[in-house]
């Protein structure tokens, strides 16, 4: 349920910087979501459909882009990849890791349609 919330500060980023922009339009829109997030990107996309409707955002794409989890072992050094679930260092078997990516959650890229224009204008 934690999405709704999460949609809705999306919502909002979106409709300031599209003010700050004098945007007649908003029509896509990039989020990066790391994937020892708990973000679920068809529930993101489940509350967009429902709370954009009536403002400049309505028709908008989402487009998810997702950053695979890296961990560093603090005790050997090694740097590795999470395929599934949080694991301990291949190398030496240590769980004293630091999360390196994977917790990332922004909106990256929002592209929108100015009415003096017509063209789409890009704001990050």
């Amino acid at each position: 349920m934690h999405e709704l919330a999460v949609t809705e500060s999306i919502l909002e980023i979106v409709l300031d910087s599209a003010r700050k922009n004098q945007a007649s339009a908003v029509t896509d829109i990039t989020l990066t979501i790391g994937s020892l997030s708990s973000i679920v990107d068809d529930c993101v996309q489940f509350y967009w459909d429902h709370i954009s409707q009536g403002t400049i955002c309505q028709n908008a794409k989402l487009h998810f882009k997702r950053v695979m989890a890296s961990l560093k072992c603090l005790d050997c050094g090694k740097v590795y990849s999470l395929i599934e679930e949080l694991t301990p260092c291949p190398s030496c078997g240590s769980i004293n890791l630091n999360i390196i990516t994977g917790e990332e959650f922004q909106v990256d890229h929002i592209e929108i349609t100015t009415e003096e224009t017509g063209k789409h204008e890009t704001t990050s």
